[in-house]
């Protein structure tokens, strides 16, 4: 795995192909789309590893990003057409606070036409090109965290948002406009965390090209969010090819994935990491019907 530092202008899609010419790998891959304004945390699977990457694409994440009020966008962000405009200046502290608590919690949120979702077989950005928007089913989603907090700039207020995954944040700014009774939209999106996975660990593609073995995390500290159990070399060898494991403790329902001031977040019933005794990741296991643990992904296989 490889921790990139995304930047503005480029697509996810051009960091996996300058990921894949780095290191020699065809097999390239990664955890969940940016857009290509925004910057912050992709993390991108090498070779084996990218058959992890869902299990690393559903953890919670960590944004943030500036709310613009009374300016409305084609694309919800500032890379679109303005389409709206209204004064903001009668809109309260207190109304922005309200409405960005009342889009907290679980919520229903429908996809932007400038998104990868298909419908009909194709993809929105696709229709949104032609000119064309469809009609599209509101999904839920989880908003663990919304924070926002005023900047010396009128009208326009800083985010940080932790949320599930499929989550989009420039959703969240237009709904915010639309609860206080203005247009809106975002900009200077930055994603700074994918579990516990941060910023801090990120790296440029400058940084990564220069040092491309540095730049590499091992699988097993990637998905550190999950809990783990460690077999001996006996164990290891069925492990790899599969074997079920007996049950052991339950993990806590809710395996503390993200911390921050706003508290853990976390998912229930997580997978497990199996480590061999070197601490090296050879699988994942789920927990199944009869309570052991069965194989879903095993890397050697």
């Amino acid at each position: 795995m490889v921790v990139v530092d995304k930047p503005s202008g480029w697509t996810s899609h051009d960091v996996v192909a300058r990921c894949r010419r780095i290191y020699g790998q065809r097999r390239v891959g990664h955890s969940g789309t940016l857009d290509p304004g925004a910057t912050g945390v992709l993390l991108v699977g090498l070779g084996r590893a990218t058959r992890l990457l869902r299990f690393l694409t559903a953890l919670p994440k960590r944004y943030t990003a500036e709310l613009v009020l009374g300016v409305g966008t084609s694309t919800l962000d500032d890379s679109g057409d303005v389409v709206a405009r209204a004064d903001a200046g009668a809109v309260t502290g207190d109304e922005v606070r309200a409405a960005a608590a009342a889009l907290t919690g679980p919520i229903l949120q429908v996809p932007p036409m400038v998104s990868a979702v298909r419908v009909g077989g194709r993809r929105l950005h696709a229709l949104a090109r032609q000119g064309l928007e469809v009609e599209r089913a509101a999904r839920p989603v989880t908003v663990h965290s919304f924070v926002v907090t005023p900047t010396p700039e009128p009208a326009v207020w800083q985010m940080a948002v932790t949320c599930s995954s499929g989550t989009y944040v420039r959703v969240l700014a237009a709904d915010l406009g639309s609860a206080v009774g203005v247009p809106a939209h975002l900009r200077q999106l930055r994603r700074v965390a994918v579990g516990s996975l941060g910023e801090d660990r990120a790296r440029s593609l400058e940084a990564v090209e220069a040092d491309p073995a540095a730049a590499v995390v091992a699988p097993a500290d990637a998905l550190a969010d999950y809990p783990a159990v460690t077999v001996d070399a006996e164990a290891a060898q069925a492990v790899t090819h599969g074997r079920p494991l007996p049950g052991g403790d339950e993990p806590t329902r809710r395996t503390p994935l993200v911390h921050g001031d706003e508290g853990a977040v976390g998912v229930e019933h997580p997978p497990w990491r199996v480590l061999d005794p070197d601490g090296s990741l050879i699988a994942v296991y789920e927990r199944g019907p009869s309570g052991g643990l069965v194989a879903a992904v095993v890397l050697s296989a």
